[in-house]
């Protein structure tokens, strides 16, 4: 997913989320553009049930069906507070660590057969404050895309936009099976939020622009498109 700061990337994200708990899935969320406790909040405002008891706090149960992990913390120079998804820092040599370690904690998770998984990282980008742009693309290339295969997951990313080098976005469209752009459009005096397919590997898509609606409780459905 590409897409702008001032787009509904945030919401949307959390809206699959919840869509995907509600109908039997389970969710690895690595959330770097917020605490969590908003994003357990949000979920909760969407009808997911007890986000607590989805996510097994007090114990690695290979049941659970939720585990938001804490990207956010190191961002902002903490520690995080929880005690099995917890990264010193968000430098591809200690993250790659951290990440090995966390991923043996959650493989229970994974084993077949199962609930299909969706894996969301929130902004991929937070990883270009701390590392070169080469550094940091062979961490997503190598590390996080290829779960998604090793596991049978869905897995979705979300790169903003106008923030890194034509080499960056490049690379990752080009390691991804699509690409999806998120943006508001201001174009008018009313604005619109917008979303489009631009590609995607072995299956027909829609190219056109869909108009976003919000709910009062961040929901985000497709409206019509232009």
């Amino acid at each position: 997913m590409e897409f702008d700061p001032s787009s509904q990337w945030h919401n949307a994200h959390v809206t699959m989320a919840a869509g995907w708990l509600m109908t039997g899935g389970k969710v690895v969320y690595h959330i770097a553009a917020q605490p969590r406790e908003r994003v357990r909040d949000q979920l909760r405002r969407l009808g997911v049930g007890t986000v607590e008891e989805l996510e097994g706090l007090h114990e690695m149960d290979p049941q659970l069906t939720l585990v938001l992990t804490d990207w956010y913390s190191a961002t902002i120079g903490r520690k995080s507070q929880d005690h099995w998804s917890n990264f010193r820092s968000l430098k591809v040599a200690d993250l790659s660590i951290d990440w090995a370690q966390g991923e043996k904690d959650i493989s229970g998770l994974f084993q077949q057969p199962g609930p299909p998984v969706l894996r969301i990282l929130d902004n991929v980008s937070c990883l270009a404050r701390f590392n070169d742009e080469k550094a940091w693309v062979e961490f997503v290339i190598t590390r996080l895309i290829p779960r998604a295969t090793k596991w049978n997951q869905v897995t979705i990313i979300g790169l903003m936009r106008g923030l890194h080098s034509d080499w960056v976005y490049k690379n990752l469209e080009g390691t991804a099976d699509g690409v999806i752009d998120f943006r508001l459009e201001e174009a008018t005096e009313e604005t619109q939020d917008l979303m489009r397919i631009r590609s995607m590997r072995s299956v027909g898509f829609d190219r056109k622009w869909h108009q976003l609606n919000v709910a009062a409780n961040s929901e985000v459905t497709l409206g019509k498109s232009n």
